[in-house]
């Protein structure tokens, strides 16, 4: 069997097509690094509202963000819908680091791939507290 490539769709298991907007072009004419990471903050929260039952308003536990970084491998640019991939590279008691690939249509490969990590909190004292059976059980059915 093949070893899949990192940065291929083949490593990403959960999908979100995202439609660039004007305003995300900045002065040279290309997607500006900055909506990389709103599309990052958009699959994952739509991964865990549709799939593991978070309600964000409503929830004793959030997931903050702690980390993240993003590689940059080529440009997009207004009026592109972009496939935004997503998979899970580890959880611990209280974390989980995902993995987001964002991809031209028809592309093997991806233009960027972020890496960003939630701590999971309690809402009210933001102190780690153990990720959520609902959601631990989403990553597993749909992540891993």
């Amino acid at each position: 069997m093949a070893k899949v490539q990192e940065n291929s769709r083949q490593a990403f298991k959960y999908w979100l097509p995202i439609q660039t907007r004007w305003k995300d072009n900045d002065m040279y004419g290309h997607v500006n690094n900055v909506v990389y990471y709103s599309f990052f903050d958009t699959i994952i929260n739509h991964f865990l509202i549709t799939r593991c039952g978070l309600e964000p308003t409503q929830s004793k536990t959030i997931g903050l963000c702690v980390e993240s970084k993003c590689n940059y491998y080529a440009s997009l640019e207004y009026p592109e819908i972009v496939d935004v991939g997503l998979r899970v590279s580890k959880t611990g008691n209280s974390s989980v680091t995902y993995t987001v690939g964002i991809f031209k249509k028809k592309s093997t490969e991806a233009a960027a791939v972020g890496h960003f990590v939630h701590v999971f909190v309690d809402d009210s004292s933001r102190k780690p507290t153990a990720i959520p059976d609902p959601i631990r059980a989403g990553i597993r059915e749909s992540l891993l």
